[in-house]
């Protein structure tokens, strides 16, 4: 009975969360075959998780922070054809050298290694589970989470050749059959793994050392429904809450990684919107913002060198059903992916983390994760 109410906590916040649906429109967005903004030097990936064929977007990014023409790689891989429910699906490695895309429909992970305005597929393995929905790179250390069957994450290295190589033993449970994982990232440090599982209410942690992992640790969450996070450059880890997608109801906490678990440091900082479910930062460390898929905006909260959080701005309008989200390498624009309009919203961050709107770019039905190099 356990395991069919967390079944169906999860697929309610995956409807919550992620209201991508396939069938509202018959044909995706026209997408231009090449990169012609010569002057952009940096770049914004999303995929399009198509059950025909997944393929990475790649958007150049001008000096104004706008998206120019888009060009699309295939996988090689699968999608779903509908929402993931997850953060992070696409990840670029610190160095930009690589993007890495989960395929969720058929159970493996792209990697592709940048050349400039292209990207070129050099492996694709599989995930070491069912439906790999985020992955995360740090060094020469890849984790993938997968959602699928009881769940798992499983590790890979990243060779100096450009290849994925699977390492025997590289992985762990979740913390119970039928989590409703979220969102999978290795800490700063490299030492461990964190993964929220939104329907079990639970932040599990893992041990990394070399190519092995310990746990998991289950920490209970401060609020309800924890979905997508990121760590703070003073170390904090900042926690999206959802609580189910009910109305007015969500918030954001904060915790700093301990031994074996996490301290909370604020506890869910309401927002006062509706399914907060994926995170961003300023690279300076100033700014949180929050998606609230549920009331079609953008939260904001200021913090602390300690992690300590304090809400800016309730909501600023983002676009129909707003998912992922990402900041420029710069700390200068905010970028947003609207799944329920098929953009991604670019906002100018002001220096007090305010947004202004400044313009948008067209995305197939369906894409999911958000990266930027």
């Amino acid at each position: 009975m356990r395991i069919e109410r967390l079944a169906i906590l999860a697929a309610a916040l995956i409807a919550a969360c992620d209201s991508s649906n396939p069938t509202t429109e018959t044909t995706s967005p026209s997408l231009a075959k090449s990169v012609t903004t010569a002057s952009a030097t940096r770049y914004i990936y999303t995929e399009t998780n198509e059950a025909a064929g997944n393929r990475i977007v790649a958007f150049p990014v001008a000096s104004d922070g706008s998206l120019g023409p888009a060009a699309t790689f295939s996988t090689g891989g699968t999608g779903t054809g509908s929402g993931l429910g997850s953060q992070g699906a696409v990840t670029v490695t610190s160095d930009g050298q690589y993007v890495l895309a989960v395929n969720a429909g058929s159970n493996d992970v792209s990697l592709f290694q940048v050349a400039g305005a292209t990207l070129q597929l050099v492996d694709r393995q599989p995930s070491g589970g069912a439906q790999p929905i985020s992955v995360s790179t740090r060094g020469a250390v890849v984790i993938v989470l997968n959602a699928g069957g009881t769940g798992n994450i499983t590790g890979f290295a990243l060779a100096a050749s450009g290849k994925l190589v699977a390492v025997p033993g590289f992985t762990a449970p979740l913390s119970t059959s039928a989590s409703g994982p979220a969102q999978v990232s290795i800490a700063p440090a490299g030492r461990t793994v964190v993964v929220t599982e939104k329907a079990a209410n639970v932040i599990s942690t893992y041990g990394l050392l070399g190519q092995t992992l310990t746990g998991p640790h289950a920490n209970p969450s401060k609020g309800m429904t924890p979905f997508g996070f990121a760590f703070h450059p003073g170390g904090a880890l900042v926690v999206s809450e959802a609580f189910g997608g009910a109305a007015g109801a969500s918030a954001t906490s904060t915790y700093r990684l301990g031994e074996p678990g996490l301290k909370v440091v604020s506890g869910s900082v309401p927002n006062h919107q509706n399914a907060s479910c994926w995170v961003a930062l300023t690279p300076n460390g100033r700014f949180v913002y929050t998606t609230n898929t549920g009331s079609a905006g953008v939260s904001t909260y200021s913090i602390d060198q300690l992690g300590r959080l304090e809400l800016l701005t309730a909501t600023t309008s983002s676009g129909q059903t707003p998912i992922d989200a990402t900041v420029s390498v710069d700390g200068r624009f905010l970028y947003v992916l609207n799944s329920g309009s098929h953009t991604i919203a670019v906002f100018a961050i002001g220096a007090d983390g305010s947004l202004t709107s400044s313009g948008n770019g067209a995305i197939p039905v369906g894409s999911v994760g958000l990266a930027g190099a």
